[in-house]
Formats: structure tokens, C-alpha cells, sequence
């Protein structure tokens, strides 16, 4: 009887303990080479509203709630988004201009990622790369969670940049 107490309170603390074993930082990226100059994606990239012309979210959220808010571009040009996948801020927080966009985007108790855009030059377009990097510090869910995460924002990035592709190529 003894034995099976220690066996079952040896279970509890391995499975109390074991997320602390997974990694505190995660980071998704995607890329894609999109058939226009870097100037045209950083204008998208570098606005609130430009943003929305090719936000992935809204492709499976037709109620998704966009509010914009400080500038229009720029460091400051802000979202407040709520639908089905979440609600939270994305705000501007340093550009690179036609080379990189930084954004921290803040989901209240479900923590603060920072996103991130590079453009770079090639012969058949512009490299852009989507990376979000989310710290889950010592929340052992959120460390659980990151083990899900490129599966589940990987698609999403994929959409997002076929979007771009063809939101920068109509308006060529």
C-alpha cells in the first residue's frame, strides 16, 4: 500500500514539475518572397489600417471586431482586435524604414508577444519574414502551450503572407 503512495505522489510532483523542463521562450516564423518592391509591403506593414488589408484573422472570423487607434503609421499606429481566437492590442513599437516593423501585441493575461516583419531585397520580389517570439516566463500552462504553438500560428503566418502577396500585387 505504501509503495502505491509513493508511486502515485511521485506522478503528481513529475507531472507538477515536468513543464518547468520545457522551454520558457517560443518562436514562430514564416517566410515568403512576395513579387513587390520592399516600399509597397512596409506601407502595409507600417500602418494600422494597412495592416487589416491582409490580416489572416479575419479570412476565418467575419465578426472579428478591428478598432484602429493612434496614428495612422507609424511607431504608435495601433488595433484593438476581439473575436473568436482572442481579444488584445497590436501596437507599432519601432520600424526600419523599408527593411523591418516590430509590433507588441498584448493579450491581457495570456502575455505580451512581440511580432516582427523583415523585408529583404531579392531578384524575384522581397523576402518577408513573420517571427512572433512569446515568453512564457515560469507559467508552467504557457510553457505547455508553447509546444502547440508553431502548429497552431504557422498556418496562420502562412495565410497571412499569401494575403500580403496578393493585397501588394492588386495594387501594383
Amino acid at each position: 500500500m505504501n509503495t502505491w503512495i509513493g508511486i502515485g505522489l511521485a506522478a503528481v510532483a513529475l507531472v507538477a514539475v515536468a513543464p518547468f523542463a520545457l522551454p520558457g521562450t517560443v518562436q514562430v516564423e514564416r517566410s515568403a518572397v512576395v513579387q513587390a518592391e520592399p516600399d509597397a509591403i512596409y506601407k502595409l506593414l507600417s500602418s494600422n489600417s494597412g495592416f487589416q488589408t491582409f490580416n489572416p484573422y479575419k479570412d476565418t472570423d467575419p465578426n472579428l471586431k478591428i478598432d484602429l487607434s493612434g496614428p495612422t503609421e507609424g511607431v504608435g499606429s495601433a488595433f484593438r482586435f476581439e473575436g473568436k481566437e482572442g481579444k488584445g492590442t497590436q501596437t507599432i513599437t519601432s520600424l526600419e524604414e523599408n527593411r523591418a516593423v516590430a509590433m507588441q501585441i498584448d493579450l491581457g493575461a495570456m502575455g505580451k508577444p512581440l511580432q516582427s516583419f523583415t523585408l529583404t531585397p531579392q531578384d524575384d520580389g522581397t523576402k518577408v519574414v513573420w517571427n512572433v517570439t512569446m515568453n512564457f516566463g515560469m507559467n508552467p500552462i504557457g510553457r505547455v502551450m508553447g509546444l502547440f504553438m508553431d502548429g497552431m500560428m504557422g498556418p496562420v503566418y502562412e495565410r497571412g503572407l499569401d494575403n500580403l502577396s496578393k493585397t501588394v500585387t492588386k495594387s501594383a
